[in-house]
């Protein structure tokens, strides 16, 4: 089965969030839920997460796939912590899925993921960053790495993170489900 790690922190954008866990887990990805600290957290618009556990305690396992939700000031927080930047990194020399949307690729390109790679972001957020050739396509897949613009593409960038991960015919499958 395949597994996915998302890490939340406070001021992440809870849409992006709950949408991948909720996309990811119909299509039968075993997917963790991790905090950058314990207990509950107020994502970006003040609704209250509760992860399933610490991005400590979700170090001591492998994943397929990892996701950074965007929002502010959550992706600040991720870019912050040399745990995230070293996770990212890891799952990229591992030849691993990494994929971050809204704000958060631009914690892919703090960490050099994006350097001399095509992807997308909340508009501006990798201004910064000269580097990366910035797409305003909804999604950009540049090899193993993963970009989406914002809130209104999380349900396609969770579908297509899906289909990733176990095919086609289960996107398929979940979209359909979904009456959409």
């Amino acid at each position: 089965m395949k597994t996915a790690l998302i890490v939340f922190a406070d001021g992440s954008e809870e849409l992006e969030a709950i949408t991948i866990v909720n996309i990811l887990r119909r299509a039968s990805v075993t997917v963790t839920l991790a905090g950058l600290t314990a207990g509950s957290l107020r994502g970006s618009r003040g609704v209250l997460i509760t992860p399933d556990t610490t991005l400590d305690e979700a170090l001591t396992h492998s994943y397929d796939i990892v996701v950074l939700p965007g929002g502010q000031p959550g992706t600040n927080h991720l870019k912050a912590d040399t745990r995230v930047l070293k996770l990212v990194s890891g799952m990229a020399q591992e030849d691993k899925y990494v994929a971050a949307i809204c704000a958060a690729p631009s914690v892919l390109a703090t960490a050099g993921l994006l350097d001399g790679k095509k992807a997308t972001s909340f508009p501006g957020a990798l201004t910064p960053f000269d580097k990366v050739t910035v797409q305003t396509t909804a999604i950009v897949d540049d090899g193993k790495i993963i970009t989406s613009r914002g809130p209104g593409t999380a349900m396609d960038f969770a579908l297509h993170l899906a289909e990733l991960l176990v095919g086609k015919e289960k996107r398929n499958e979940v979209e359909a489900a979904l009456q959409r």
